[in-house]
């Protein structure tokens, strides 16, 4: 219950905010949650791991606090970690409250140690609104000092509208992240985009009315008032709250740190990559300043812009250098912290982005002893002609030389984009959907609605076509994406780290390389031009047909970024998940027990390239027990390697290099001999030995049948490198 009171601009703990807030103060002994909590890494300084913990709860909560307990070393038994337990009390502060809601973060940190470390936190007095759910203590595991973190990066978390979610088993993978959480600790998960999807707000939700308008001319001319920016506000708020909250998404929320970047369906399918003058109507002006005050919110834990953009609103509907100005409508009744000073890790553009008028916010963090991690914010800043803005490419780079420059104990760099870099050529099918050819069937399909699913419900264009353009291999980013990799590869070069870069979005998993041309005869351990894209997409929504991965698996062509540099995938699918091989069909039992489902085939017994499969990805060092000392001797590779759970796998062939003048889509180095089921990387539990004492191992878990909702995997591994220049 809750009684109106007067409630000043500064709360309890003296942070500054505006607006009145709620005018509410709940009376209640207890604090009533309605999603969280959910945990965020941020960074490490000083020896501390720094991260942040966010709860959403009803409005007018006084103040909450969490209890944060060192639970002993990883693997210790309940005495010894017992003898260490001490405690403190964090006081949480309030970034945004309005008459619904209010958001709480607690900011954390904790001493590296010279073990593995778990810890225990939990929330004083926490209900659920939702009387089904219960509370419970939360355990999180932070890496020793000389270890560096295991990854999990997964992408695109959530359905494009019109799915049968049940048919697809919901967000069943995370059934699978949970379990390989409890067998071997992760200490960060990375999310690629679209950790949720909000493309219904069009279908079922309050644009739905704006859709339909036939008229493109009254459809750019709507207007976004403060009706249409309230329902959609509330929109997005529910379906974030329905989405975090669900299980067994919710499980690994609480218990594996986040970091994140976004991209279009956090706003919604296709924004940035439709025509210009179409991004720049008021609607889609408007959900991209909703879209971004949640993302903030729930995404990164912090506070969001005091407004978003409203038609009826002056001071929002022309941005300033920091962004969108104050509605007093809006903070009539809701408090927003101001002085929320951002985040070491954050890299922020200098300048607001064209249709999300706000500036962007790339990612900069230590993952523990040797992995740094850069997040690209590429959707911020995107129009149909451009992904980052260049000064936001400068000053990227300035801060990764400065980090690198300051830490050469730093051996590798994870580069994570929203879409993948390497990968195949598409530019003849955008040649056909945006040639003459399709003038009379857009007409038919304006008239009579022929092929009614084919164009998009925005400008009139083809559907695929903002899919298309999204792409770094699209034909208007080609030299943009020409210039990045020689960002890259320079920095590569000056510093000595290996970069791995991540991709999502396009639903299917992939390898793809950038490498020196044959040619030069560079091996990859010495190439600083060897750059892998690891391509995980999606761990929930559905995957593209099996013809569509066929078709990509034979655009696999040997491509040439520039007279020194090659790009191609890899052909790493031995087989299919759950298949003794693609050609019986015989089923394995797959990583994580029997699975008592037909198991179908997903591609062609010639694709070995592409998977169109649900999947997310394990990525760790090659040496459980590296240090930062360079002439430490690596220890021998293992014997026999378990790639999969009870299952012992061949290890991998590793007697020979390969041969760098053969077919570069096979394997160039010996991490990547044996690529696939059969490689010790493949279980995702087990460190290779492979690689150098810098190496990274990759693990794609890869689901065997939708129909499972317990979401079991197979594995399919492949290892990188650590660079050796000059050695």
């Amino acid at each position: 219950m809750a009684e109106q009171l007067a409630q000043p601009h500064t709360d309890t703990n003296g942070v500054q905010g505006v607006g009145n807030g709620p005018q509410v103060l709940s009376t209640s002994q207890n604090l009533e949650c309605l999603v969280g909590p959910l945990l965020n890494y941020r960074h490490m300084e000083n020896g501390e791991w720094h991260g942040s913990v966010l709860i959403v709860t009803t409005p007018g909560q006084r103040d909450p606090q969490l209890t944060l307990t060192f639970a002993g070393a990883v693997g210790a038994t309940q005495e010894e970690a017992a003898a260490n337990i001490g405690a403190r009390t964090v006081v949480a502060e309030k970034l945004y409250e309005d008459t619904v809601k209010g958001f709480w973060r607690f900011k954390l940190d904790v001493p590296f140690q010279a073990f593995e470390a778990r810890w225990q936190y939990e929330i004083q007095g926490m209900i659920y609104k939702d009387q089904n759910k219960t509370t419970k203590p939360q355990f999180f595991v932070v890496p020793s000092t000389s270890q560096s973190m295991r990854i999990l990066f997964h992408s695109c978390n959530g359905f494009s509208v019109g799915t049968d979610v049940d048919a697809w088993s919901g967000p069943a993978l995370w059934n699978d992240v949970n379990r390989m959480h409890q067998q071997k600790p992760f200490h960060v998960m990375l999310g690629g985009g679209d950790q949720i999807y909000n493309d219904g707000v069009r279908v079922d939700g309050p644009l739905k009315p704006w859709t339909a308008i036939g008229n493109p001319h009254k459809r750019r001319e709507f207007p976004f008032g403060e009706k249409m920016r309230d329902e959609c506000d509330e929109y997005y708020f529910n379906n974030y709250v329905r989405w975090y909250g669900q299980a067994p998404f919710s499980d690994a929320n609480g218990q594996i740190a986040q970091v994140n970047i976004w991209d279009d369906h956090d706003i919604i399918d296709g924004f940035g990559s439709y025509t210009d003058h179409f991004m720049k109507c008021a609607v889609f002006r408007g959900i991209g300043g909703v879209a971004h005050k949640y993302y903030l919110l729930f995404q990164h834990h912090q506070a969001p812009p005091k407004s978003t953009f409203t038609t009826d609103a002056p001071a929002t509907t022309m941005a300033g250098p920091d962004g969108t100005g104050p509605d007093p409508a809006q903070l009539k009744e809701a408090f927003v912290k101001v002085d929320d000073l951002d985040d070491p890790s954050f890299i922020v553009g200098h300048k607001p982005g064209p249709y999300v008028e706000e500036r962007s916010r790339s990612i900069y963090c230590q993952l523990g002893a040797r992995i740094a991690f850069c997040g690209i914010d590429a959707r911020t800043e995107r129009t149909r002609h451009q992904i980052n803005y260049p000064e936001t490419y400068k000053i990227i780079f300035d801060r990764l030389n400065k980090e690198f420059a300051a830490n050469p104990n730093i051996k590798h760099l994870v580069l994570l984009l929203g879409v993948p870099i390497a990968y195949p050529r598409l530019q003849w099918l955008e040649n056909i959907l945006s040639s003459p050819l399709i003038g009379p069937i857009k007409f038919l399909n304006k008239r009579f609605g022929l092929a009614g699913g084919f164009f998009n419900q925005f400008d009139g264009k083809a559907d695929l076509l903002d899919d298309l353009d999204d792409h770094y291999t699209a034909h208007q980013h080609k030299t943009e994406r020409r210039e990045l990799i020689h960002y890259l590869q320079k920095l590569s070069q000056e510093h000595s780290v290996r970069v791995t870069i991540l991709g999502g979005d396009v639903h299917l998993a992939a390898i793809g390389r950038f490498y020196s041309n044959p040619k030069l005869g560079i091996p990859a351990e010495k190439d600083h031009r060897y750059m892998p894209n690891v391509i995980s997409s999606a761990i929930t929504n559905k995957p593209p047909p099996q013809a569509v991965a066929n078709l990509l698996a034979k655009r696999n062509k040997i491509h040439h970024l520039d007279h020194d540099t090659d790009e191609t995938l890899l052909e790493m699918f031995d087989r299919d998940p759950g298949h003794a091989d693609k050609a019986n069909g015989a089923t394995n039992g797959g990583t994580n027990g029997s699975v008592d489902v037909d198991v179908k085939k997903k591609t062609s017994d010639a694709n070995h390239a592409t998977m169109p499969s649900r999947n997310y990805a394990i990525i760790c060092e090659s040496h459980d027990n590296a240090t930062a000392t360079t002439s430490a001797a690596p220890p021998a590779p293992v014997d026999a390697p378990t790639a999969t759970n009870g299952d012992v796998a061949q290890p991998a062939q590793t007697s020979s290099p390969p041969d760098r003048k053969g077919n570069t889509r096979k394997p160039i180095h010996i991490g990547e001999q044996g690529a696939g089921t059969g490689h010790p990387a493949a279980g995702g539990l087990q460190a290779t030995g492979l690689c150098g004492l810098y190496g990274l191992d990759v693990s794609l878990r890869v689901e065997i049948s939708p129909q499972d909702r317990e979401g079991r995997t197979d594995g399919y591994g492949f290892s990188i490198p650590a660079l050796e220049m000059g050695a």
